[in-house]
């Protein structure tokens, strides 16, 4: 679970402006913190099947924004996938 204070500092990393929450960078890296605060807990909890489903929404939508940006803003798109780390 995110807190409003780690949300609020993704958007600031990320958005252009501080309205600009619905932009696919910001999108994506909030998925992407959420994606790495619920790993720890399915590690430990390997039977917690709900939580493991939600993940793979979560990763699901993140792919599918990725997808989106490559094909809009490819240089934006690189740039914040070496941010983050993802391929």
């Amino acid at each position: 679970m995110l807190t409003q204070s780690e949300k609020a500092e993704v958007i600031k990393r990320y958005a252009s402006n501080p309205k600009d929450t619905g932009a696919a960078v910001v999108q994506i890296a909030l998925l992407s913190k959420r994606i790495e605060n619920i790993a720890p807990h399915l590690k430990a909890n390997k039977k917690d099947y709900s939580s493991g489903r939600g993940l793979l929404k979560l990763v699901g939508q993140r792919r599918s924004l990725i997808r989106y940006l490559k094909r809009t803003d490819p240089v934006a798109a690189k740039k914040l996938l070496t941010d983050l780390d993802l391929k």
